[in-house]
């Protein structure tokens, strides 16, 4: 089984990270195949940071076409999901989604620990979405992304500050950490705390998995219907979709 790992923002030492996380979970048949974009934002903060980040991705996404079994978009706000389901004839799994299913498993009660507010607020809107509005809050820690590549920035002391807030104030049973940057911390932390520490790249590696072992991929009937092939201008000309969908 091929998985690919799209870090959809151009930092190659946060794809290392990802990949390394991927790897220490996936199956001993299971090959993850790590790809960073080449055009984009360093980091992706907040809706303006996602939208010019997924041309990026689907570069990558269609670059790589026929390579892999599935994919996974390395970056907690699920950045173009929909867009790579649509185009993607295999499972496309993304971080925040697969984390709070996984954590529905495990608590009735979990807080997404995440970096900066702007990405607090659209993170909530995707708990929302998936249907863990009821049962999930969502933090920030107010870290920028690139400082959790920082040993000296502090992040993790406010990180472990957050976290330490949702055990007490959110009556959390478990936590999620809402950022692809902090993959290497979910085990530490939850030695530290004694409570489930979900981390979105393990657990959409294991949903992966799981899709492909069963045979299941993306529904093309309806909203994730391949795109109808038109022409697109300019710089976009190059995403036109080249065959009608079926």
């Amino acid at each position: 089984m091929r998985i690919l790992l799209v870090n959809p923002n151009t930092t190659e030492t946060m794809t290392d990270k990802a990949a390394f996380a991927a790897r220490a979970v996936a199956a001993s048949g299971t090959a993850i195949i790590a790809a960073t974009s080449r055009m984009g934002p360093v980091s992706i903060e907040g809706h303006y940071d996602g939208a010019l980040a997924i041309p990026g991705l689907l570069s990558e996404l269609k670059e790589r076409a026929g390579e892999y079994d599935a994919a996974i978009i390395a970056c907690f706000d699920d950045t173009g999901l929909d867009a790579a389901r649509s185009f993607a004839e295999v499972p496309v799994l993304g971080l925040c989604e697969s984390a709070v299913a996984t954590a529905g498993f495990l608590a009735q009660r979990f807080t997404v620990v995440t970096t900066l507010e702007r990405s607090r607020v659209l993170i909530d809107n995707l708990v929302r979405r998936y249907g863990m509005g009821g049962r999930a809050n969502v933090r920030a820690s107010d870290i920028p992304v690139l400082q959790l590549e920082d040993p000296a920035s502090g992040a993790i002391g406010k990180l472990r500050a957050e976290i330490e807030r949702a055990l007490a104030e959110d009556g959390a049973e478990a936590i999620v950490l809402g950022c692809a940057g902090m993959t290497d911390l979910a085990r530490e932390l939850q030695d530290i705390y004694g409570v489930p520490v979900v981390d979105g790249v393990a657990a959409a590696v294991k949903q992966a998995e799981a899709l492909v072992s069963l045979g299941l991929s993306t529904s093309k009937r309806g909203s994730y219907a391949s795109p109808l092939a038109k022409p697109f201008t300019g710089a976009m000309s190059v995403f036109a979709p080249m065959r009608a969908a079926g």
